[in-house]
């Protein structure tokens, strides 16, 4: 249910803040490895100053 909701957001375009919550939500075990790479890898690569 986590992962589709965050995958959603990402899909829409809501993804202020996301990847540091989805580190935490990784971290607390709600996430499982392959579906934190999944998010991860769906976030858009913002460019680096």
């Amino acid at each position: 249910m986590l992962y589709r909701t965050l995958k959603r957001m990402i899909e829409r375009g809501q993804t202020e803040g996301l990847e540091e919550k989805i580190d935490i939500f990784f971290a607390a075990n709600k996430l499982t490895k392959a579906e934190y790479d999944a998010l991860m890898e769906a976030l858009p690569k913002e460019a680096e100053a």
